[in-house]
C-alpha cells in the first residue's frame, strides 16, 4: 500500500499520553500503513524525548521511539522539493501578515511535495499552507 498520510508530532505522540486519545489509536491501528512521518517530526519527538531527565517516563519514550515509531513510520526528509515549497509559503504567508512557525512551514512543505494528507490535532496551525489537505482524527476538536 503506499503513503497517503504525513502525521504531526501530537498524533504519533497521542498513544503514549497520559490520556490517549481513543480516536486516534483507532486510526492509527486502521492505517498506519499507509502512514509517515517527516524528519522535524522525528526531530520533536526525540529533542521532547531526550530533553527528559532519565527515568521510567523517559525510558519509556525512548522505547516507543525505537520500537514503535521508527519501525513503524518511513521519516520523510525536508529535501530541495520541499525546501523550495517552504520558501515560497513563507513569502506568500509574511505577504499576508500571517507568519507561520518554521517547523510547520516544513512539516507542510514535506507535506504538499509527497502529496499526503497531513495529520495533526492543531488543525489551525496548518489551515493557512495553500495546497495542503489537513485532517483531525480526533473527536476532541478543541485545538482548530
Amino acid at each position: 500500500m503506499s503513503l497517503r498520510y504525513l502525521l504531526d508530532t501530537n498524533v504519533v505522540s497521542s498513544p503514549i499520553s497520559k490520556l490517549p486519545n481513543a480516536e486516534i489509536v483507532q486510526r492509527l491501528a486502521m492505517v498506519g500503513h499507509e502512514c509517515a512521518i517527516s524528519a522535524p517530526v522525528w526531530h520533536e519527538l526525540t529533542y521532547g524525548c531526550h530533553r527528559l531527565p532519565s527515568g521510567k517516563r523517559r525510558a519509556s519514550l525512548e522505547s516507543y521511539l525505537q520500537d514503535v515509531v521508527i519501525t513503524s513510520f518511513p521519516v520523510l526528509a525536508y529535501d530541495e522539493q520541499a525546501a523550495h515549497r517552504h520558501g515560497l509559503e513563507r513569502v506568500r504567508l509574511e505577504a499576508l501578515g500571517k507568519p507561520a512557525p518554521y517547523v510547520d512551514g516544513q512539516i507542510a512543505a514535506i507535506a504538499f511535495v509527497n502529496n499526503l494528507i497531513l495529520v495533526t490535532d492543531n488543525v489551525k496551525d496548518f489551515s493557512s499552507f495553500s495546497g495542503v489537505t489537513v485532517e483531525n482524527w480526533s473527536k476532541r476538536r478543541g485545538r482548530r
